[in-house]
């Protein structure tokens, strides 16, 4: 960890950050309004994060990473943006989503770029499994939508026959989606697409 995320962490948590409990969150008391809140899972350095959540002041965030060095970076964009709209959870996200977000609470999830374990053998540690999809389709309100986003072919296949198989989800694409321009094109993505290499939007949404 840089000594600015160390310095982020020592002195911008107790505004921007919210601790694990094991009890459900008052969301609209978290943010002091009723808005749309929108999860994102595993939000890496969060530079995606915090330019959805000043894009759209009129929903309310949280974003869920374990990684220190990144809780710290999107800590420090949060303050430099003046940002009310977005609250970080360090936290496993398993556990804070059983545990901390209310049922039928959220009008999305995000799942950006989640960790591929692109080695066979480890492919049973993906986040993105049937247990943890039911998981989240009880949390997202009727209507709406989980977006999960991967450059792993073989893990966008896998996403995708997940979500297919949820019963209370339904495709808003035939197979994957365009890309939904609210989710920005990071410098990693870019220049995998000028590679030539493949990225798989897959979005789904609640059944009423």
């Amino acid at each position: 960890m840089s000594i600015a995320q160390q310095r982020a962490h020592d002195t911008l948590r107790a505004a921007y950050a919210v601790e694990y409990v094991a009890q459900p969150l008052d969301l609209a008391a978290l943010f002091g309004r009723a808005a749309p809140k929108i999860l994102e899972i595993g939000f890496g350095m969060g530079d995606a994060t915090a330019e959805i959540a000043a894009a759209q002041p009129e929903h309310d965030f949280i974003g869920i990473e374990v990684h220190g060095p990144g809780v710290g970076s999107l800590l420090l964009q949060t303050e430099a943006r003046a940002l009310t709209n977005l609250k970080i959870i360090q936290h496993d996200a398993v556990e804070v989503l059983r545990d901390m977000i209310p049922d039928a609470s959220l009008a999305g999830v995000h799942i950006f770029f989640p960790d591929p374990w692109h080695k066979t053998r480890h492919n049973k540690r993906r986040l993105i499994k049937p247990d943890f999809v039911a998981r989240i389709a009880r949390k997202l309100a009727p209507g709406a939508y989980l977006h999960a986003a991967t450059d792993w072919e073989d893990y966008a296949t896998q996403i995708l026959a997940v979500c297919t198989a949820e019963p209370a989800l339904a495709n808003t694409a035939d197979g994957y989606a365009p890309r939904p321009d609210y989710r920005p094109l990071t410098k990693f993505e870019q220049r995998g697409i000028r590679l030539g290499h493949g990225v798989w939007d897959i979005v789904f949404k609640k059944r009423d």
